[in-house]
């Protein structure tokens, strides 16, 4: 019997190099000698996932359920451009809380949930760009340079009083988001196909 698998493609996009150049410059670089901050599009982003998959071909059937890590889109929505801030690998823990906090067992079998330890740090989420109404903006130059003007002021900003506003936001858009969810959630039938478990 033949299998046809789906294929997904993503949409994907660069920045200008003229545009990582300064944002990277407004930023400065990490111990690496990469960017502290980055513009990186949704759907190009991608993140490490582990636990059960099933996968389904066109018709909804069931192909195969798998316990293992993939790397699925980091970022939601996918088609927008995103601001990425490096973060230092101690800011997840030493190796072993990074397993202790994210080790998922299914089935018997140990995955990691979050992937592999960031021994060389990670980029995390700071902005998305889109209009005030949630419609798609796009890169361009004065945009690059609103980003790195708000670069340039978060960091001269004392770390207590950036971390207080980091919190704000982050409570701010779990509410927002939660709200969201319940809402759809109430609307929603009960299917979820491709999904990992959490």
């Amino acid at each position: 019997m033949k299998t046809h698998m789906i294929r997904v493609t993503r949409e994907t996009h660069e920045a200008e190099a003229s545009i990582c150049e300064r944002v990277a410059r407004a930023g400065g670089m990490n111990r690496f000698g990469e960017p502290n901050f980055r513009v990186v599009w949704g759907g190009a982003r991608l993140g490490w996932i582990g636990g059960r998959w099933t996968d389904r071909d066109a018709h909804g059937n069931v192909i195969r359920e798998k316990i293992e890590l993939r790397q699925e889109p980091k970022y939601i929505p996918v088609n927008r451009w995103h601001i990425e801030r490096w973060m230092p690998p101690d800011a997840y823990g030493s190796r072993e809380e990074w397993y202790a906090r994210t080790i998922e067992i299914e089935d018997g079998i140990c995955i990691p949930a979050l992937g592999p330890y960031p021994s060389r740090g990670d980029w995390e989420h700071c902005y998305t760009l889109e209009r005030a109404d949630g419609e798609f903006m796009p890169l361009s130059p004065a945009v690059c340079d609103w980003v790195a003007r708000a670069i340039e002021w978060t960091r001269r900003l004392p770390r207590g009083a950036a971390r207080a506003a980091i919190t704000r936001r982050e409570a701010t858009r779990e509410s927002e988001w939660e709200c969201s969810v319940d809402d759809v959630l109430d609307d929603a039938t009960p299917a979820f196909h491709g999904q990992p478990f959490a």
